[in-house]
């Protein structure tokens, strides 16, 4: 647990690539097997879902440090983290059955059982099973043996909230340098499901390339946003231009006679589109294709707010499949026959793809991505025009001799999205943060006027630099007209313009209307609450954006 926490700190004290891969190369020299196995699983977020009700971990803070409620609501405020708020607040006092020993970086932990494996498996995860008076014992325990940051991780595990500042591809290289294997081996090892133990962790880093688990996905390839004029690119001819689809990025996995359905995040989506299982069965075997999962009626793609509908339902009733039919539309074909295809040009896997999914009977629930024909710039753009009428996201840019990397990598796929929706709306309400947001009134609720009335439109977190934020924060303070809890109302004088992606009809909003992604582009100073966008003016831009 102390290895484990002085890797935290290494991590957190530092904003250099360079640095953040050395603290992890540290690590993994240094870690058992069973420790490197449960951190590596952390640290690629696959944190355990959260162990104890929020309510009863604040009850079990708040007698530990015997103090009323409303004075852990202050603090929990302040601090805006609720694992920091109760490592800060629990009494670091020892217990005088447990020695101590301490490190340099302020953090204590029993020397018996200072593996993070027996931390993890003895102590945190029993959490789950024991309730009432038992499990606020066990949680004193355990505080009482675990100082600063230690205590504040095992904190963060409980709450599975913890996340460090380190991408996937930062972790993988450092396991590369450790083991000699190459870090593609590495990612693609790493996909699908496995259990952080020793045995595994000692398998993903040996020698040996031979992998057992047949189910296991392909690392997924991922688009940069384009970062400059599409002109720049060269010319059009060497491009492969398609739809960005708004569904669930997938592979199917047709392998020994079975599918298995992965989404981008490693989740198994088998058997929650039983449409698109029946279709895959038809693929032959040794095949992995990549794709998007969408709504899908009639040939046509339905808004994303109808694929929600969808996801997470791990049952699908009759009803709900013959409202939200579902479609898997191919982009690229990773294997077949059994051989790896990722390293030849995507125009050779297309055409490849293009055989197997011909092949399938008619009226299947998966097709191709359509090629866009553009003969010049001029006419990509006049496409991306088009996108919200397809009900695209925007276009997809993949240089046509590229072949399928892992992660987001090189310059050969970029993403060139829609010009975004935006919106003129009034600050009404706010609320403090969390992090290093605390204390900051920093979440806000617009509104549009709806006659004379101004009706809430939707919430926005993001857009606005540390300077401006400090103005609005200072605004509401100043302006506020009621608080509840941790919201205020303010006075309605403030104007952003809001970017979204999609809008829809929704009948669990006040307006009637939801947006997709909002954010705040931009402080409107030129404009005073009287100038905002009417609700009327919304359903126009709703129906323009539908026709």
């Amino acid at each position: 647990m102390l290895q484990f926490a002085e890797l935290y700190d290494r991590i957190d004290r530092t904003t250099a690539t360079s640095g953040k891969t050395a603290a992890l190369v540290w690590y993994f020299e240094r870690a058992s097997a069973a420790d490197a196995a449960w951190a590596l699983a952390f640290l690629l977020g696959r944190r355990p879902k959260r162990l104890i009700k929020a309510g009863d971990l604040r009850t079990a803070a708040r007698e530990a440090a015997d103090i009323p409620e409303w004075l852990f609501d202050e603090c929990y405020a302040q601090v805006g983290d609720l694992a920091e708020t109760i490592a800060l607040l629990v009494p670091t006092v020892p217990s005088a059955s447990h020695p101590f020993k301490s490190d340099a970086l302020g953090t204590n932990a029993a020397s018996a059982n200072d593996s993070l494996a027996w931390w993890i498996e003895q102590q945190l995860l029993p959490l789950a099973t024991l309730t009432g008076h038992a499990q606020r014992d066990a949680l004193r325990n355990c505080w009482s043996q675990l100082y600063g940051t230690a205590r504040f991780l095992f904190l963060k595990l409980i709450t599975g909230a913890f996340r460090v500042g380190i991408s996937d591809g930062l972790v993988v290289r450092a396991l590369s340098h450790v083991s000699g294997v190459p870090s593609d081996t590495l990612a693609h090892r790493l996909m699908g499901t496995w259990d952080p133990t020793s045995a595994f962790f000692e398998r993903l880093l040996s020698a040996e390339t031979t992998d057992t688990d047949w189910s296991r996905p392909f690392p997924f390839f991922l688009a940069h946003p384009l970062p400059h004029s599409v002109e720049m690119l060269g010319a059009v001819a060497d491009w492969h231009i398609e739809w960005k689809w708004d569904g669930i990025r997938a592979q199917i996995v047709r392998r020994r006679g079975r599918t298995m359905i992965w989404s981008r995040g490693e989740e198994l989506l088998s058997g929650r589109f039983p449409e698109i299982d029946v279709v895959a069965e038809w693929l032959p075997d040794g095949t992995v294709l990549d794709g998007e999962i969408v709504a899908w009626e009639e040939g046509t793609p339905l808004p994303f707010t109808s694929l929600q509908r969808r996801i997470n339902r791990k049952t699908i009733g009759k009803k709900l499949l013959s409202e939200v039919p579902c479609h898997f539309v191919a982009y690229d074909c990773l294997e077949y026959a059994a051989n790896d295809l990722r390293a030849l040009p995507i125009t050779h896997r297309r055409t490849q793809l293009e055989q197997i999914i011909t092949s399938l009977p008619s009226g299947a629930t998966m097709s191709l991505s359509p090629v866009l024909a553009a003969a010049t710039w001029d006419a990509a753009h006049a496409l991306r025009a088009e996108a919200r009428e397809a009900r695209a996201e925007g276009l997809m840019l993949k240089r046509r001799s590229s072949a399928y990397g892992v992660g987001r990598r090189g310059n050969d796929w970029y993403k060139w999205k829609v010009t975004p929706l935006t919106v003129d709306a009034v600050l009404i309400a706010a609320q403090p943060g969390h992090g290093r947001r605390a204390g900051l009134f920093t979440d806000y609720t617009f509104a549009v006027w709806d006659g004379d009335s101004l009706v809430t439109f939707a919430k926005a977190y993001s857009g606005l630099t540390d300077a401006e934020i400090r103005d609005v924060d200072a605004f509401v303070r100043r302006n506020t007209i009621e608080k509840f809890g941790p919201v205020r109302t303010v006075t309605p004088s403030l104007v952003f313009e809001l970017a979204f992606e999609g809008i829809q009809i929704s009948a669990r909003h006040k307006s009637g209307i939801a947006v997709r992604f909002p954010r705040i582009a931009r402080r409107r100073t030129d404009k005073v609450a009287a100038d905002a966008d009417t609700l009327d003016r919304i359903r126009a831009m709703l129906h323009d954006t539908t026709r």
